[in-house]
This record gives structure tokens, sequence and C-alpha cells, in this order.
């Protein structure tokens, strides 16, 4: 079977306790983009209905960005197909590995080597001891740390951290992956080298979900596009169609 993923009737609500403070409430509700619904037994308890009736499939090919003002729902749909987050209703069925790559410095030890952080990294992105090793001088190589590799982290410029978590997240081969905004590729001189293998790496994806504000990253990546208004599917299809449909929102 090929791969696919496809969501249907997904719900979710998250809880908001002693809510009564109009501050707390007023957060969730600007994080989630959600509507706010009241516990008619517990005074104390709101919830906010952070997604809302959400149904669609991706299969073998598809790339989707979800578009969406802040608080729209974006970020939160992601966490749902990751697993963090649990839904109220409905169902997810997936045929293939997800992997999330919301931050590709997440699990960097600045104590640790760069070579330890190969390792360390690796294994928080999903990547088996065996896909490190041999992978391991393939990143080296690619990051362009030469000696550094055996310093600690602590003593990299920021560009030098960057063309280390850049290797190795694109050493990743990932069935379905998820995405909250691009994958930078540091300095200028680095990101020149870097465009083809990050073309190629996505090229290598078998589906693509990613949040981002970036309509031209929309168009360079996506054969279709998902628009989100408070946790529910405005419109959801061909990507210059959706991509009208959020301007024309924002204009009127």
């Amino acid at each position: 079977m090929n791969t696919f993923i496809e969501l249907k009737k997904i719900n979710l609500d998250i809880p908001v306790y002693d809510a009564r403070r109009s501050f707390r409430i007023s957060t969730f509700q600007y994080l989630t983009g959600g509507q706010i619904m009241q516990n008619k037994t517990n005074n104390k308890l709101t919830s906010i209905r952070a997604l809302d009736n959400i149904s669609f499939r991706l299969e073998k090919g598809d790339r989707l960005g979800l578009i969406g003002h802040n608080g729209s729902g974006k970020t939160t749909l992601l966490r749902v197909l990751a697993g963090t987050y649990k839904p109220l209703a409905g169902t997810i069925q997936c045929k293939g590995k997800i992997t999330p790559l919301f931050n590709i410095a997440v699990g960097m030890d600045l104590d640790d080597t760069g070579e330890e952080n190969i390792a360390t990294v690796g294994m928080y992105l999903g990547m088996t001891k065996k896909e490190i090793e041999d992978r391991k001088e393939e990143i080296i190589e690619f990051s362009e740390l030469g000696d550094f590799i055996n310093l600690p982290v602590r003593t990299y410029s920021a560009g030098m951290q960057v063309r280390l978590s850049f290797a190795i997240a694109t050493a990743l081969k990932p069935e379905i992956l998820l995405l909250d905004e691009g994958i930078g590729a540091g300095d200028a001189q680095f990101a020149e080298k870097a465009k083809a293998r990050l073309e190629e790496f996505y090229r290598g994806l078998d589906i693509l979900v990613i949040a981002t504000h970036s309509d031209a990253l929309i168009r360079q990546l996506c054969n279709k596009a998902l628009l989100l208004e408070h946790g529910k599917i405005k419109t959801y299809g061909a990507v210059d169609a959706v991509l009208e449909a959020y301007h024309a929102g924002i204009v009127q």
C-alpha cells in the first residue's frame, strides 16, 4: 500500500483551568485561534476548540501547505499529525513513518562535541544507530566543520551551529515530513551550497506538510494548500486558489 495520511472529522479541545481570568482566556485563544467553550458543570473549566471538524487525505507525492493568520491552528494541526496532541473526536489513519521537524536544532547539547551531537540529534529525530553511523562522515563533510567537529558545540559560531543542524536534519530519509516553516541553511555562502541538498531532500519525501507564512515557499514546495481560520478549514485545494482566498480575506 502506498504512503497516505487521512484525517476524518478531527476535533481538538484544549482545557484552560480557572479560566475566569480574562488574560488567561485571551492568551490561549490567541495561541490556538479557536473558539471559547464554557463547561456547564464546572465554572472553573473552559476549553478552547482549537481544531473543528478537520478532514482531508494526502497520498504519495502530495505536498500540503498550511496557510492562515497567527493562531489559526496551523501549528496545532501539525502537532496533532505528529501525535503530540490527541484529538477529542475523529480519526487519523496513516501508512508511512511520520517525522516532525519543527526545529532543526532540537536536542543539541552545547557541552557535547559536534560528533556526539550527530548521534544525539540523529536519534532524537528518529534515526537508528546504524543510519547515524552510515551517514556520520557525510554529515561531517557537508557541515565543513573540520577539526571543530571534535570540540564542544558551545565553541561554535552561530553559523557553524546552523551548518551542523542543517547537515543532520537533511540526512534524514523521512516518508512523511512535518515542517513548521522551512529549513534555514545559515550564511549566504553555505546557503548556496545547501540549495541543491535541500531540493534533493524534499524530492525524496513521500508526503510533506508545511505550515508557513511564505507564499513563495508554498508555491515552490506544494501542490495543495489548506486555509485555516479559527481552527476550521476555510478553503482546501490548488495552491493559487487558496492563496488568493487567503489574501482576499485579509483585504476584506
